[in-house]
């Protein structure tokens, strides 16, 4: 069962000034017979993948995680907090990437991945400098953007299989921006920490 919704709220920055923190978004992507979107492949990247179906559905809100005996697997996360990223990050991710949902963006990739129990034993700076500093992870993403539309979703603390769920959107003909993306981040050191990934890639009608 979905924790309940959380109202958003007003927190404080580092900076003394207030910033807008919405409510957590509880999700499930299921697979099996329905949904809108066609699951054109589900490849295991590094470790296990997951067993293959027609149709993704993405449920969302606090009935998410309603039973459905249909499904022939689901992951579940949520949206939540900022984790790794500054105030000027945030301001520059939220002022160049487009919303989900856009008419144009017909093709999809779901990315689960589970981290390893060395990368959580590192304190949360070390992190930070592996995640960033290092790897680069936003200044990689940020070159996909607007092209690329994301949504990260924590399962960690759900005690699912994986630790982080990412849904991207793009429309076809940015299909090799969002390719250069993902390449180039599991080149990084970051993904040295990738114990378990899976891939999956979608479509619908426009």
């Amino acid at each position: 069962m979905c924790p309940a919704t959380v109202t958003s709220v007003y927190a404080p920055s580092p900076a003394g000034t207030f910033v807008f923190v919405p409510a957590p978004l509880f999700v499930t992507f299921a697979a099996g017979l329905s949904g809108a979107w066609q699951i054109d492949r589900v490849a295991a990247v590094t470790g296990d993948g997951l067993l293959v179906a027609p149709r993704l559905d993405v449920r969302e809100g606090p009935h998410a995680d309603d039973p459905n005996d249909a499904d022939l697997w689901r992951l579940r996360g949520t949206t939540s907090n900022l984790r790794y990223t500054t105030a000027a990050e945030n301001i520059r991710l939220s002022t160049m990437q487009a919303a989900l949902g856009r008419r144009t963006a017909t093709r999809a990739a779901l990315i689960p991945i589970r981290k390893t129990g060395g990368w959580w034993e590192l304190p949360q700076d070390e992190r930070r400098a592996i995640f960033e500093d290092r790897s680069h992870h936003i200044a990689v993403g940020l070159r996909a953007l607007p092209a690329v539309a994301r949504r990260l979703h924590h399962s960690r603390d759900l005690g699912e299989e994986f630790d982080f769920l990412t849904w991207f959107e793009y429309a076809p003909d940015d299909a090799y921006a969002f390719e250069e993306l993902v390449a180039r981040l599991r080149q990084t050191e970051e993904w040295r920490y990738v114990d378990r990934e899976v891939d999956i890639r979608l479509r619908r009608e426009q």
